[in-house]
């Protein structure tokens, strides 16, 4: 039965993990008679044709079209503007196709907007401001790993749907906005391996909704702010910036869910808070290429922790290694090399990490406690384990 004859439909899902191309596609043929149609999932389905016939069939046949979702279709651009005629449209899905052409102006004309996912299409120019502008229906926009693709961030109104926004991999550029404060929905804000600049604004404290945070690899400088009313935060990553100033333990010691934090290649000094090697759900701590100093203070805590990797190599840190690292019985990963550490490293105690597959402790003063080799004490400040 040819697909045009089921008039009653109202969603089409044909999308497949697997690739599956149709032979000499048609589109006309298969959409025709669907004019009831408000979803259509095409997702993975080569259907190989070019911005004009691919944008007409669904434009000219679907009036009522809610979704678009087209992922991975070899689809090529530019993104053909017969597509504004479907007002109706809430969510449009393009991931992963050859679009290779500007982003088009007249997406700003979809006032029920609320997804707009253009990912990974080879897109290049300016973003229009006017989307951000006029789309205040829009809750996703995620227009990631376009490399030639610029823009800036514009300032944000009150009451602005936004919930996810992810850049990643993209060329904007400018300031990350106090205005960024306004976005109370915002759950994603994914803009790393871009080119941002000047500091991390205080009013990000405001996103109470946040739960993923990733600024890395930028030109962000300056102090961090407090994350403290951020409680479902899970994932932080400022990495790969300029940031400085000191790290405080009031500013992480109320997020209850946060798995994975990376501070990493940055110039933060001071001392690392003992308290944040107790957040009861953190798995990941990557603090490496810093500058912090002084003693690793804290008592030993026997709760089951769920760190598994835990890495602050290549800082000033001294002092003995703390006794509350071996009870982290989840450890895969421990790198303290490139450190002032020293004092004793007992075998027995190191032998409990049975998950244990990276352990970096070269170039500090460390001495094995020979209380449980066959060997005398011996000093291995350049060596790697």
């Amino acid at each position: 039965m040819e697909l045009s004859r089921l008039t009653r439909l109202i969603k089409l899902d044909l999308s497949s993990e697997y690739f599956i191309r149709i032979e000499h596609p048609d589109l006309f043929a298969l959409l025709r008679n669907l004019s009831g149609l408000t979803e259509l999932y095409l997702d993975g389905v080569d259907i190989s044709v070019n911005a004009y016939e691919w944008g007409q069939a669904i434009s000219s046949a679907l009036p009522n079209l809610r979704v678009l979702s087209l992922r991975g279709c070899s689809l090529s651009g530019p993104i053909d503007s017969s597509l504004q005629n479907l007002q109706f449209l809430s969510e449009i899905n393009l991931d992963s196709n050859i679009l290779s052409a500007p982003v088009p102006d007249f997406l700003a004309n979809f006032s029920n907007l609320k997804v707009l996912i253009l990912s990974s299409c080879f897109l290049y120019g300016t973003f229009p401001d006017i989307i951000f502008e006029r789309v205040q229906t829009l809750e996703t926009l995620d227009m990631s790993y376009n490399s030639q693709l610029t823009g800036r961030l514009p300032d944000f109104q009150k009451n602005q749907s936004l919930r996810n926004l992810a850049l990643s991999s993209t060329n904007f550029s400018g300031y990350l906005p106090e205005s960024v404060g306004n976005l109370m929905e915002l759950r994603r804000l994914e803009i790393d391996e871009c080119h941002f600049s000047g500091p991390i604004p205080n009013a990000l404290a405001n996103l109470s909704q946040l739960v993923y945070l990733d600024l890395s690899e930028n030109n962000f400088i300056g102090p961090i702010p407090s994350f403290q009313g951020l409680k479902k935060l899970t994932h932080i990553d400022l990495s790969r910036n300029a940031l400085t100033g000191v790290v405080l333990s009031t500013q992480f010691e109320s997020l209850l869910d946060l798995y994975h934090i990376d501070l990493s290649q940055n110039s933060f000094k001071g001392s690392i808070p003992s308290s944040l090697f107790f957040l009861p759900s953190l798995q990941k701590i990557l603090l490496s290429d810093n500058k912090f100093s002084g003693q690793i203070t804290g008592f030993s805590n026997e709760s089951l922790s769920p760190l598994g990797t835990l890495d602050l190599s290549r800082n000033k840190l001294e002092g003995p290694i703390p006794s509350y690292f071996f009870h982290f019985l989840r450890l895969s990963t421990l790198s303290l090399s490139f450190n002032n550490f020293s004092g004793d490293i007992d075998l027995e105690i190191l032998q409990r990490l049975q998950n244990l597959s990276t352990l970096e402790l070269s170039h500090n003063s460390l001495t094995v406690n020979a209380s449980v080799s066959n060997s005398s004490s011996s000093s291995f400040p350049n060596s790697k384990h």
